[in-house]
């Protein structure tokens, strides 16, 4: 009754050695027995089969050398350990193809990036900004832009030019005309900003140290693209480079060529995109005017062809020969 009280009260698992297991058994190593009565209070001892009969006695036990108690109880955990490891082995291997897909994946993935909302997208543009260390290369079509835009382009650029990145804009002509945006290149030129104009732009384009480019990816510009393919930033500052070389710097005036009938280049423009079926919102949008100017150059310009009719203005735009002019 005594022992199966006592085993029914011991204070630990049967992993664990106890105080009185750990004093027991040292006293039998130091004398190399001890009696059965002695062990009662720490069961754990021949749970552990740290001490077996003693085969001379029955009512003594002899200590288990630890050398020998400790390799039986590591041998089923290596065993267990071996099995792990071997189980490691076989999951890399099953995963290590898909790993590989993953990889060519999210490279592809992270090379252009669509980025929904203002919100993200200045966040993606201050990023940017933050990372740019030599150039940045802009194309800003529309002709001039809100005072709140301006505001927070002049917060975000002025860090750049302080620490002398190299800025070209691209603006169309009639940004010429833009206080507010005259105003803006005043304050972060500081002699560190290029600007030149061209009548018509391809849609708005950034590009920091021609590593990343952003361009719009909606009428509204609520999406944009952040494209990191080193093959697409190339060749959108090849483009960028074209235009660049066609444009006229800010401090020069722009050639206002007027042909013998009195039609200008801005007029002669205009005229292109009527015969290709561009209606006036669209001509104003692609020459960054606003819809009354537009419509008052084309109504100049049917005057000096002398048509009374907007199909008629179409005939005499083709029979006139002056999209053929050299401007």
């Amino acid at each position: 009754m005594t022992t199966n009280n006592s085993n029914q009260t011991h204070p630990h698992a049967v992993t664990e050695l106890c105080d009185e297991g750990e004093r027991l058994y040292a006293s039998a190593l130091r004398s190399g027995k001890i009696t059965r009565g002695e062990v009662e209070p720490a069961p754990c001892l021949l749970e552990f089969a740290l001490l077996h009969p003693d085969p001379d006695d029955a009512n003594w036990l002899r200590p288990v050398p630890p050398t020998v108690a400790l390799a039986r109880r590591l041998q089923p955990l290596e065993r267990e350990i071996q099995e792990r490891r071997r189980h490691t082995i076989e999951l890399t291997e099953t995963f290590d193809a898909f790993i590989a897909i993953s990889t060519q994946t999210q490279t592809s993935i992270h090379a252009i990036t669509v980025l929904e909302g203002f919100d993200r997208i200045n966040t993606a543009l201050n990023y940017a900004t933050a990372e740019c260390h030599t150039e940045m290369l802009t194309i800003q079509p529309g002709g001039g832009r809100n005072a709140d835009t301006l505001m927070q382009a002049l917060e975000r650029d002025r860090p750049l030019t302080d620490r002398g990145v190299r800025m070209r804009t691209l603006y169309q002509h009639t940004a010429r005309h833009s206080q507010s945006t005259l105003a803006y290149i005043e304050r972060i030129s500081d002699g560190k900003i290029q600007v030149r104009t061209l009548e018509e732009l391809i849609e708005r384009l950034i590009i920091f140290d021609r590593t990343v480019a952003f361009i719009p990816a909606s009428d509204d510009r609520r999406v944009a693209l952040e494209l990191r393919h080193p093959g697409l930033v190339q060749y959108l500052s090849k483009v960028f480079e074209q235009l660049w070389q066609r444009a006229v710097p800010l401090t020069e005036d722009v050639p206002n060529d007027v042909d013998p009938n009195g039609i200008t280049v801005v007029q002669r423009s205009i005229a292109k995109l009527l015969i290709e079926g561009y209606v006036d919102e669209a001509i104003a949008r692609r020459l960054g005017m606003n819809v009354r100017t537009c419509r008052a150059h084309i109504a100049k310009l049917a005057s000096a062809l002398g048509s009374g009719s907007r199909a008629q203005l179409g005939f005499l735009i083709a029979q006139s020969g002056i999209l053929n002019q050299d401007h």
